[in-house]
C-alpha cells in the first residue's frame, strides 16, 4: 500500500496558524468573569484614589494617606475586612 504525500499550500498553513493564534488571544477575554466592586473610603494612599473626592476633582489627587473622602474600588465584600475602611465617605 502506498502512502499518499499530503501537501499544504502556504495559504492554508498561514490560515491555520492565524486561526490558532486568534483563538488563543480571544478565548481568555470571553472567559473573564465580571467582578462586582464597591467604593472603599479611607484606605487609599496619597495620590492613589480612584475618583474625585469632596476636596478634588480627579482620580489620583488625594493629598494624604487614608483621606476619609477618597476611595478606591475593591471587590465587593473586601472593604468591610479592612481596619479603618468605610463604605461611605465621612468627609
Amino acid at each position: 500500500m502506498k502512502h499518499a504525500e499530503t501537501k499544504y499550500s502556504p495559504v492554508v498553513l498561514a490560515s491555520a496558524i492565524a486561526g490558532v493564534l486568534a483563538f488563543a488571544v480571544l478565548a481568555p477575554a470571553g472567559a473573564a468573569e465580571k467582578v462586582e466592586t464597591e467604593k472603599c473610603y479611607g484606605v487609599a494612599k496619597a495620590g492613589k484614589n480612584d475618583c474625585q473626592t469632596a476636596k478634588s476633582a480627579c482620580a489620583g489627587t488625594s493629598k494624604k494617606d487614608g483621606d476619609k473622602s477618597a476611595f478606591i474600588l475593591l471587590p465587593k465584600g473586601s472593604c468591610e475586612k479592612i481596619v479603618g475602611a468605610a463604605l461611605k465617605s465621612t468627609k
